[in-house]
């Protein structure tokens, strides 16, 4: 993240501590002591709170991942997961188990770094391969014309990656870059998600009185505009600071996060329904434990969990088991 970024958002999570009445810890040992992570809300806005224990699997190993901006659960190596720095590191992706264990590191070929803020992995243009999805997103300063998705397959995990690091990386395929545009002028956004089943895009904006959802069908140019198909409004500590996404592997969920908390919406039971329609639903509250700075959350490949990272080192890897209804 870029120094200025920073400051912003440490200086805005500080006014809203102290505005709530917030029992954190002292922000002066933020950046130093694990106990200063941003625990979980008790300001829920009246969202009914899932009963789950986030439990800490892990820091990841790889020293290199220090702004931990967006998590996604491979599709084709099970275990693994993707993740990316914030703007400043360049265009890579590191891959790491369930322990920690760097399983690798990538330079995306054909892709630039402007302001990477989530990642995704889902289906593409050939039927049967997995892809990833990075999210060149973010936009503080509101002066963006447009944003870039960059897709590429999923590369092969094998063991020979394991020595692959920053200063060595393996190279991706060349990456394809979908140039996207707002319908109604420029945009922050830190969440990217892709639909399991019909590939579609969304992209969730971060606002303080709300955010907006966007959303871009697969069978979409490479260059094309957005279409706004839903608008959110809280609950929660944050408001709508919406910091990182994921759908669930059936297509039915959706998993948000705030830089303190988590959040997942899901469609009722029924047979002929608009997948839209589930931001319509109301959220549950889902502790992701103690983070630093949240920015990224995904399913576990089974759906029966979600998995969290936090920007500052170490980068912890926790998982928190979600109930199987409300």
């Amino acid at each position: 993240m870029l120094m200025f970024k920073g400051l912003i958002y440490k200086a805005a999570l500080i006014l809203v501590c102290a505005a709530a009445a917030c029992n954190s810890s002292p922000g002066a040992q933020k950046g130093r002591d694990r106990s200063a992570r941003h625990p979980a809300s008790s300001d829920t806005g009246g969202a009914p709170v899932a009963a789950v224990t986030p439990v800490l699997l892990a820091e990841l190993k790889e020293r290199a991942v220090k702004e931990s901006s967006g998590i996604a659960a491979s599709r084709t190596s099970p275990g693994v997961f993707w993740t990316h720095n914030d703007s400043g590191d360049g265009s890579f992706v590191y891959a790491f188990d369930r322990e920690g264990r760097s399983r690798g590191v990538w330079r995306v070929e054909g892709a630039r770094a402007h302001d990477w803020e989530d990642i995704a992995c889902g289906p593409g243009p050939v039927r049967g391969v997995s892809y990833i999805y990075i999210g060149d997103i973010g936009d503080n300063g509101g002066k963006r014309e447009g944003i870039v998705v960059y897709r590429f397959a999923e590369p092969s995990i094998e063991a020979v990656a394991d020595d692959a690091k920053r200063k060595t990386p393996l190279a991706t395929v060349n990456a394809e870059a979908l140039h996207l545009k707002y319908p109604d002028g420029s945009h922050n956004a830190e969440a990217l998600m892709v639909h399991p089943v019909s590939g579609d895009i969304y992209v969730v904006t971060k606002g303080a009185r709300e955010a907006g959802v966007y959303k871009m069908s697969a069978s979409a140019a490479e260059v094309g505009t957005l279409t706004r198909v839903a608008t959110i409004r809280g609950p929660g500590f944050f408001g709508v600071l919406i910091t990182g996404g994921d759908i669930s592997p059936d297509g039915r969920r959706i998993a948000l996060c705030d830089y303190a908390t988590g959040y997942e919406l899901r469609l009722p039971d029924g047979a002929g329904q608009n997948f839209d329609d589930i931001w319509k639903q109301t959220p549950l509250v889902v502790s992701l434990g103690a983070r630093m700075q949240g920015e990224a959350v995904c399913y576990r490949p089974d759906g029966a969990a979600l998995l969290a990272t936090s920007e500052g080192l170490p980068t912890p890897l926790i998982e928190v088991t979600l109930p199987a209804s409300r």
